[in-house]
């Protein structure tokens, strides 16, 4: 798996610091080699062109001290705009070897066409000062590009919403790995184009990963690969619950999607919908049960089920739902299965096992977990936390969905496109990720994998996108998993 997906909260990345420091590297010389990858990044991008390089009086104004030095060897013109001068360690070390006259206080940005934000970093607790924020309003109103080094300030790197305001950057540079703000929504989408700099901290230096960015090499090597005598039913058997006569069509794009990565699929029904079904399904099998408890009895023949969409809201859901959990067969919990026990987590935690996948969007995350996503700060807490109440992956949906699991592992998902905001979607979600785990995938990584290949198929196709065209595009999306 590659050390670049790890996502490290700002205490973590400090922790990397001092396990540098003590493993005999520099500070300083991390320091210089942070500056330089800013320059590389901006000399790689743009041409020469004046610059302005706006300094706090920290860690990250000593990167951009840095970052001006190397410019103007290059040819660049460059200014530096600075709040106030370090006072001391390496940023004062850095602003000396840049040997220039920063211009302080009431600064303008004069002909710059081209902004390198090193005001504040990853760890800033409190809103930008007003001075500093006029500046950057100022860059945002000409449309000049802004590069921000680590993130644009007033974004702290442990939140997905910045502390009053921060600039929208073209281009973000960070060092030895992603933070939290790189990852989620709306924060990333202030950072632009995102470059992960390597400045020579041991990968020793990183403790234990628990938070990953969702990408194929975070479960690949668990894909359910068929082999040459792999026959149909040890690709795995995936059974999913349809709904009533006139609420077929969710339960249908689930079993489309469970047929490209399971073996076979089954989708059981009331007899009062057999004929829809009947009508409308090829290669997914039908099979009707009369009561409950026979549903019990048949689920046991499968190796993974989904339940909820377009179930129903109704009793007889919250009896299908207890029937498949007695069967002991995992399972995709989704939409109705989840609204049916609002107000009742303890009896959806009393019926899920850790090889059970919940697949809240934010409403229905709220009815099951009330009040946690306001209460924690982030949606990678809220979702660990309820994986941790609930003893079972929560696939927590949106447009960073995050996956998490009872013991603590987490992955964010970048991978996806707004076009997916489209209804069926997440039924073709449930019956990928059902698919994956039919067919003996870990549940933790069948959702991850779920997740990006339903971001990756809607990334191909764009524009236009129906839930019907996700199954589709799947073919393709595995294919590519094999490059």
């Amino acid at each position: 798996m590659s050390d670049r997906l790890e996502i490290l909260t700002i205490d973590q990345m400090y922790a990397a610091d001092r396990a540098a420091a003590a493993a005999g590297v520099e500070s300083y010389a991390l320091m210089q080699a942070a500056g330089e990858a800013v320059a590389r990044a901006v000399s790689s991008r743009w041409s020469k062109r004046p610059v302005a390089v706006l300094c706090g009086p920290g860690l990250n104004g000593g990167d951009g001290f840095v970052a001006a030095r190397v410019l103007t060897a290059d040819g660049w013109d460059v200014r530096v705009l600075a709040l106030a001068l370090p006072t001391g360690g390496d940023a004062f070390k850095a602003f000396e070897d840049w040997g220039g006259s920063p211009e302080l206080g009431e600064s303008n940005l004069g002909n710059a066409e081209l902004i390198i934000d090193a005001l504040f970093g990853a760890g800033l607790s409190r809103p930008l000062p007003a001075h500093a924020q006029g500046v950057l309003r100022d860059a945002e109103a000409r449309g000049l590009p802004i590069v921000a080094i680590d993130l644009p300030s007033g974004l702290p790197g442990d939140a997905a919403e910045p502390l009053d305001y921060a600039p929208r950057a073209t281009l973000t540079v960070t060092f030895h790995r992603k933070k939290p703000a790189h990852v989620l929504s709306p924060a990333r989408d202030l950072c632009g184009e995102i470059v992960v700099a390597d400045i020579g901290i041991p990968a020793a230096a990183t403790a234990a990963p628990t938070l990953w960015e969702n990408h194929p090499d975070l479960w690949r090597a668990h894909y359910p690969w068929p082999m040459g005598a792999t026959h149909k039913h040890a690709r795995g058997a995936l059974g999913v619950i349809g709904g009533g006569r006139f609420e077929t069509g969710a339960a249908r794009l689930a079993a489309r999607a469970g047929l490209r990565v399971a073996g076979l699929v089954k989708v059981f029904c009331e007899p009062a919908a057999a004929d829809i079904y009947a009508a409308t399904l090829e290669a997914a099998m039908l099979r009707p049960f009369r009561s409950i408890q026979e549903l019990g009895n048949l689920a046991m023949e499968m190796d993974a089920f989904v339940i909820g969409p377009a179930a129903g809201v109704t009793d007889a859901t919250r009896d299908k739902l207890i029937a498949l959990a007695g069967s002991g067969v995992p399972m995709v919990i989704d939409a109705d299965a989840l609204t049916v026990l609002k107000g009742e987590p303890a009896t959806l935690f009393a019926l899920v096992e850790d090889s059970d996948v919940i697949t809240p969007h934010p409403g229905e995350f709220e009815r099951i977990f009330p009040g946690l996503l306001g209460s924690s700060g982030t949606r990678i807490a809220a979702a660990r936390e309820a994986a941790n109440l609930a003893g079972c992956i929560v696939l927590l949906k949106g447009a960073d969905t995050v996956i998490a699991a009872p013991d603590g592992r987490a992955a964010v998902n970048t991978h996806a496109t707004p076009w997916l905001a489209t209804a069926g979607s997440g039924d073709v979600l449930a019956g990928i990720v059902g698919g994956l785990m039919a067919g003996g995938m870990p549940t933790f990584e069948a959702a991850c994998a779920g997740v990006w290949m339903h971001g990756d198929a809607g990334l191909r196709f764009g524009p236009g996108l129906t839930a019907e065209d996700l199954p589709q595009g799947l073919p393709t999306v595995i294919t590519g998993l094999t490059g």
